[in-house]
């Protein structure tokens, strides 16, 4: 290789160089290819006997060798032949001839000669091994390399991507699993793990998105307006009551109680015939202590059972209180209580009552099955009076707006058939959902996948991994609301904390796209192990990175804000020093966020109106 010029100067670790004339152009062909010449941030190699010392452009500057009297009629700084060019380095670290590694220590510069940094020194650099498994998502801006991305070290590590809208960010996050799922490694990975994939915009739901077929892919469209499909949870998931006492957003002191309570009861009724007899065996013991009771318990216990399509002339007559001191309840013109006491045509009537709730049961959904269960909880413990009604009346209106909104989405699955339900890239489209879904199902999914991931891993050891992808993820991550009062947004954060410190342990990797890192929590960005970032101009989002990413230097943060779109710096625990890249651009397959050109779509002959 030869040399583009010769160190000058030293001071400490920083070094001045004198180019060579050849190197002040752009660029120059060199052994019949095209180089990019030397820029800041760039690497060279200073060549030191059997040591290679890399380091980096940091400033530049230039002499008019013909113009030293600086006058203005003879300025010849424009003529090639005319400027001597001095660059200054700084050094990152040393490659050794016996074991070709990059190691950061100290070796002087006097007198070495200056080098293009070649390919496989950049991959030493970026501490890939010839035989390490890499896939490549683009090329390096100042060497105009292409920049090889180790996978174990990248895919076993939770990923942040981070950029404005318009920076490239999702053609980023697509790219990287785009070529993963490409690799020679494609059908292993689909056997032995799964990927999901939580959409806000619908921009990852096009024919063969991320280079996968209908055969390994599954798209789940979440809308609320026009149901379509159905998400896939476990039914022991929904029906733990801290899960739907965080759901209905239920008050410690008295509501949480009621519902630990009736789950417990729910979990023990699986016969149907079971829950029909406790509810009639509710209503005998309502009619029995009819003097010591709320009335307005028989009432709602009436209107529980019209809700789901029981018909009986007794429950329309129920109420009718005759004869003064003797209560007696009518139906049919018989006598069926007299004096506290069932008679044989009660007896007859409860059955009846019976065999039609089991009936009318029996045909529900599992939610609105759950839903009945406790609204006939709620007669039980305000009938005596030992609960006051007034505390459970906003509860259930929050049950009902919210098992109501989940209903048309959700399929509750049994926990042994859950992994059958999902394919291997699940990508859940929530553009068309309304707002209350997309704050519920992406918490739901995620902490459901993540319970299971640790159960398969606690019992059956690294058979598998599983992967979350969230685009856009400051709309569930927001950190601004905690403590606020939001207990659904405070179980949120703790339950991704969680996942974000624990879940490399269980095979269970994090991959976050966002516009707004300072808006994610900063214990969820301090764990991230990887990063690629993307132009970013806001001063909060700027002061996170700086506060959570050793890896990034100084040089490379300064960049951030003057990025163009599609380039990014990639830096994190997989690599020894940051890179500065241009992302290729799929043009056939990429996410369905490309950015709109007012001129065509006002020049376009085929409107829709």
């Amino acid at each position: 290789m030869k040399s583009l010029g010769v160190i000058v100067s030293v001071d400490g670790d920083v070094s001045e160089v004198g180019m060579y004339s050849m190197s002040n152009d752009p660029s120059y062909l060199w052994d019949g290819e095209l180089l990019i010449a030397p820029k800041v941030g760039a690497f060279l190699t200073i060549n030191q006997n059997d040591i290679k010392i890399i380091a980096t452009v940091i400033s530049e500057k230039i002499i008019d060798q013909q113009n030293t009297v600086k006058s203005e009629q003879f300025d010849n700084r424009y003529s090639p032949n005319s400027i001597n060019r001095i660059i200054f380095l700084k050094t990152q670290g040393v490659i050794e001839k016996d074991n070709f590694e990059l190691t950061s220590r100290y070796v002087p510069m006097v007198g070495n000669e200056v080098t293009i940094t070649t390919s496989k020194e950049l991959r030493i650099i970026y501490e890939i091994e010839d035989d390490e498994p890499t896939i490549s998502i683009g090329k390096s801006v100042r060497e105009n390399e292409q920049i090889y991305l180790p996978i174990n070290k990248f895919f076993a590590s939770h990923i942040g991507i981070f950029g404005n809208t318009g920076s490239g960010k999702s053609n980023t996050l697509h790219k990287l699993y785009l070529e993963l799922f490409t690799s020679k490694y494609k059908e292993q990975i689909f056997k032995k793990s799964k990927f999901f994939v939580i959409d806000f915009n619908g921009e990852y739901t096009q024919e063969n998105q991320f280079g996968v077929d209908n055969s390994y892919r599954t798209i789940f469209n979440i809308d609320t307006s026009n149901i379509n499909d159905r998400i896939p949870i476990a039914k022991e998931y929904l029906f733990n009551p801290d899960i739907l006492a965080i759901l209905f957003d239920a008050r410690p002191a008295t509501q949480i109680p009621f519902l630990r309570s009736a789950m417990r009861k729910y979990k023990k009724i699986s016969p149907v015939k079971d829950f029909s007899n406790m509810e009639v065996g509710l209503l005998k013991s309502l009619l029995l202590n009819f003097k010591s009771i709320e009335f307005r318990a028989l009432e709602e216990w009436v209107e529980i059972a019209n809700s789901i399509g029981i018909r009986s002339n007794f429950l329309e007559q129920l109420g009718n209180i005759n004869d003064f001191g003797n209560f007696r309840i009518f139906s049919d013109n018989y006598n069926i209580l007299v004096n506290g006491k069932l008679t044989e045509q009660g007896n007859n009537i409860l059955k009846q009552i019976n065999e039609n709730l089991e009936a009318c049961f029996n045909r529900l959904s599992e939610i609105s099955k759950l839903k009945i269960f406790l609204q006939f909880q709620k007669v039980y413990i305000t009938a005596w009076k030992s609960t006051n009604v007034e505390f459970l009346n906003p509860l259930f209106k929050r049950i009902e707006v919210s098992l109501n909104s989940l209903e048309p989405i959700i399929e509750l699955i049994s926990d042994d058939r859950i992994d059958d339900e999902y394919n291997s890239l699940n990508i859940i489209n929530l553009v068309n959902s309304n707002q209350e879904i997309k704050r519920v199902i992406p918490m739901m999914i995620s902490k459901m996948i993540y319970d299971r991931q640790k159960k398969i891993y606690s019992r059956e050891g690294r058979v598998r991994t599983c992967h979350l992808i969230i685009d856009e993820a400051h709309n569930i991550l927001n950190s601004e609301y905690r403590n606020t009062g939001d207990s659904w947004q405070d179980y949120r954060l703790s339950v991704f904390e969680e996942i974000i410190k624990e879940g490399r342990k269980f095979g269970f990797y994090l991959t976050l796209a966002t516009q707004r890192p300072a808006d994610i929590s900063p214990t969820i960005i301090s764990q991230l192990h990887n990063f690629f970032i993307h132009r970013i101009v806001n001063d909060n989002d700027l002061h996170m990175l700086s506060n959570t990413m050793p890896t990034l230097d100084r040089n490379s943060f300064k960049a951030i804000s003057s990025l163009g779109q599609g380039e990014a710096i990639i830096t994190g625990n997989a690599m020894k020093v940051p890179a500065l890249i241009k992302v290729d651009k799929e043009e056939k397959i990429r996410p369905n966020s490309d950015d709109l050109i007012l001129t065509k779509l006002w020049t376009a002959s085929d409107l829709p109106f």
